[in-house]
């Protein structure tokens, strides 16, 4: 079957693997939509620290089950619309030892640790798949990345008389906004773009910053009557956004990091003391979160549909667009972009094989710029 490969930094190839054989308590799944994770797109960058490289990417994962190895549940049927938890843990470290199995110590996520499933097919132990009954395969990609955003809330331990600033509304911050809503927190959204800004308002954010264009600390200060977010996520992984969460923060508050910043930060250390801040780590999800995020996709409260915004457009789409589909035509293809989720930015296109009914499309000498989430698989990618 193919892949799509990572090989070194800014080198991706479409390469051809065996199709992986069932063993008994495990189940083998077809895949039909992959989102392209920051991680993702780092490993390309080559800016991924946790990465082994060659490695396929892809760990946000809608697929069909195809096939059911033999010890495996009989509540899992052929043809089930199915997510995957893309962590594996090792049962003895002091993470899963204490019940925090999303933490291990020796975690291979899918994509980074260990090939991921931007392929065919899969297979995987039954435990580590989710069904989710009544989600489209398509909308089942979006729920590993919500149910990170849920896990930080719950590391927030959140609760309905609190102001809950979350910074960065990709797909992991919009999952926080919305846990934190329901969980009947006051929630202040904080980004960059006002497309994304404008739906963190309709998934439950009360107020929303624009941090290029508004004073962040006036506008919390005015939010919060003076006192600051009793909690902050940071979910952005930048030096500056690091920064500002500890400077946002009220007194006793808690400050917990989804993020990876690419350098060093620099704090004033004062603040953790003077505030007596609890500063704590989010990382993955539990399968509590995963059961969460499909209770709530399942409401139809969430905008699946405007993937224009789910998968918020950053300003380089918005200016490259047209370039990006006039250089399309040039070579004599045409896109065909499913509610305009799927985009890539570049300097050079490359088609370089196609399956049937499984097309990706592999980019050569190009910069990838992401509407948060980039869907490969499954895409129609048709030559006139």
């Amino acid at each position: 079957m193919k892949a799509v490969q990572i090989a070194a930094p800014q080198k991706m190839a479409v390469v051809e693997i065996e199709k992986p054989e069932l063993k008994a308590g495990e189940i083998l799944v077809k895949i039909e939509y992959v989102g392209f994770c920051g991680s993702d797109l780092n490993t390309y960058l080559g800016r991924n620290p946790m990465v082994k490289m060659p490695v396929i990417p892809g760990h946000e994962v809608g697929a069909v089950i195809d096939v059911v190895g033999p010890g495996v549940p009989e509540s899992f049927k052929k043809g089930m619309n199915v997510t995957l938890n893309p962590y594996t843990n090792c049962g003895k470290c002091a993470s899963c030892r204490n019940g925090r199995v999303n933490a291990c110590e020796h975690n291979e996520t899918l994509g980074v640790q260990r090939n991921g499933v931007m392929c065919e097919y899969a297979v995987l132990p039954w435990s580590k798949v989710i069904p989710a009954e009544g989600i489209s395969s398509r909308d089942c990609a979006l729920i590993e990345p919500m149910s990170v955003g849920f896990h930080a809330v719950s590391r927030g331990q959140v609760i309905d008389n609190e102001i809950v600033m979350v910074i960065g509304c990709g797909m992991v911050g919009m999952g926080a906004i919305v846990r934190a809503a329901l969980r009947g927190a006051t929630v202040i959204a904080v980004d960059l773009d006002d497309e994304k800004l404008a739906l963190a308002r309709e998934v439950g954010a009360t107020y929303v910053i624009n941090s290029r264009t508004e004073n962040v600390h006036e506008r919390v200060q005015e939010y919060s009557g003076g006192l600051g977010a009793d909690v902050v996520i940071e979910a952005v992984g930048s030096p500056a956004t690091y920064v500002m969460a500890v400077d946002e923060v009220s007194f006793t508050g808690r400050v917990v990091c989804i993020g990876y910043a690419k350098s060093g930060v620099e704090f004033q250390t004062k603040y953790f003391v003077q505030k007596e801040l609890d500063i704590r780590g989010s990382r993955n999800a539990l399968p509590a979160d995963f059961r969460a995020v499909i209770h709530y996709m399942k409401t139809g409260n969430c905008p699946v549909e405007k993937r224009s915004t789910l998968f918020p457009y950053t300003t380089l789409f918005r200016s490259y667009f047209g370039k990006i589909l006039k250089s399309l035509r040039k070579g004599r293809f045409e896109v065909h972009v499913f509610n305009n989720s799927v985009l890539a930015f570049l300097e050079e296109v490359q088609v370089r094989f196609f399956m049937s009914d499984c097309s990706v499309c592999v980019l050569k000498s190009c910069t990838f710029g992401i509407s948060y989430k980039f869907i490969l698989i499954n895409h129609k990618l048709m030559r006139r």
